[in-house]
């Protein structure tokens, strides 16, 4: 009997535990989501309310001429935001730098983790302390680059640079994911017969697919909200993607927040959707590794 009370007490102390710790969690996510919600709440709010003192939290009524305005569809205002030149320039800088980066970096990852070769060790590190060189002091060289190349104003070439920003984490996480793949199956197909190539293909890169998936999101999100090089490297609304664009409401002495807010909305959807669709790979792959069979 009395050893039935103290599992009982246990239990129920576990569970009280859990829910404050649940509670706790709830509060964090809240607090960090509120400026994505402000900034949601203010691209639906009435002009009247953006600069409001006190804040207004919840809009008296939601509008949607912020969004109207962006696309030409209020007849007030003749002059229109390039919203579609923004969205195709950043899908493509972002997935081409996304696939290219993926494509080299899981073949680099795999390289370091199982092989060793001359300069194994500091070639890693070279490639990880490139990406240290904060973005800032790549603007400038880079711009006189594309000026004698033709290259400005480039949303592929502006791509190619996302891939060498990209790279060194890439490489850094996939050499961590095929580490955690037990070397003996890589083994056992080469003694069935594989050649190192298919060694890779049809054995070590199934499994290090959450990796995979991992790295795509971070690479991404990486270059689909970059804005020091983009602002840069592009410079006609054409090219522009939309981190630059969004600073295009900023003007000497106002700053249009409800139409920055608006773009803001429309740049969360496409990286919303990205996420969803490798969402269930990315937990695998942010969890790999952390159990031991």
């Amino acid at each position: 009997m009395t050893l039935t009370v103290k599992k009982g007490s246990r239990q129920r102390k576990r569970d009280r535990n859990q829910l404050l710790l649940n509670v706790l969690a709830w509060f964090v996510l809240i607090l960090l989501a509120l400026p994505a919600i402000w900034i949601i709440l203010t691209a639906f709010r009435p002009a009247s309310e953006v600069n409001a003192s006190p804040p207004i939290w919840i809009p008296r009524a939601i509008t949607f001429d912020a969004f109207a305005t962006m696309f030409g569809l209020n007849p007030e205002v003749r002059q229109r935001v390039q919203v579609e030149a923004y969205l195709t320039n950043s899908l493509i800088a972002a997935l081409s730098s996304t696939f290219f980066a993926l494509v080299a970096g899981t073949l680099a990852g795999y390289a370091f983790a199982r092989f060793k070769f001359r300069f194994h060790t500091a070639t890693f590190l070279a490639i990880m302390f490139s990406r240290s060189v904060p973005g800032v002091a790549l603007s400038l060289p880079l711009f006189l680059l594309f000026t004698r190349m033709g290259l400005v104003n480039n949303t592929l070439a502006l791509g190619f640079v996302y891939v060498a920003v990209n790279i060194p984490f890439t490489v850094w996480l996939m050499d961590g994911f095929f580490r955690q793949i037990p070397p003996d199956l890589t083994e056992a197909a080469y003694i069935d017969g594989c050649t190192y190539w298919t060694a890779f293909w049809r054995v070590n890169l199934p499994l290090a697919l959450p990796g995979l998936a991992t790295a795509a999101i971070f690479a991404f999100l990486a270059a689909w909200n970059e804005f020091q090089l983009a602002s840069i490297l592009t410079r006609s609304n054409e090219a522009r993607t939309f981190p630059p664009g969004l600073f295009a409401f900023t003007e000497q002495f106002t700053v249009d927040w409800r139409g920055m807010c608006a773009m803001s909305v429309i740049m969360m959807v496409p990286a919303i959707v990205f996420v969803i669709l490798v969402q269930r790979q990315l937990v695998r792959g942010l969890t790999f590794g952390a159990v031991k069979g």
